[in-house]
């Protein structure tokens, strides 16, 4: 399963990120999965919580977003979306495509909360 592999190289691209910018608990992590990326998006689902054991990712959640296939068509300029197994135009049946999405694996976004501490200064006339 590349699953588990690719998941922990993403966990600790995602702890440096944390660690150059003083985040100490990431709450969600939203990664995009291309039709033809060639991961299945059950298997990193379950790999996910193997891969962030143990690390600054650790009780974050995973949320998934599936990036369908679309094709530009150099014979019409059409754009569709057709099958993955079937990379042909939707409008003229044409084999002549460029893929234009669905190839991605990337981490869309991480969110978190501010755990900056704020410490009030008290002074003579009361606090700051």
């Amino acid at each position: 399963m590349h699953e588990l592999s690719l998941a922990s190289t993403m966990v600790e691209q995602i702890e440096e990120l944390m660690r150059s910018h003083g985040i100490k608990q990431l709450d969600k992590v939203t990664v995009t999965i291309g039709a033809l990326s060639g991961v299945d998006c059950e298997a990193f689902e379950f790999a996910f919580p193997i891969a962030v054991e143990k690390t600054l990712l650790e009780g974050a959640v995973l949320s998934i977003v599936f990036q369908s296939v679309e094709v530009t068509c150099r014979d019409c300029a059409t754009r569709s979306s057709p099958d993955p197994l079937y990379l042909r135009c939707q409008t003229c049946g044409s084999n002549a495509v460029d893929v234009v999405s669905g190839r991605d694996l990337m981490i869309q976004s991480l969110e978190y909360t501010d755990s900056t501490d704020i410490t009030l200064c008290e002074t003579e006339s009361g606090l700051t």
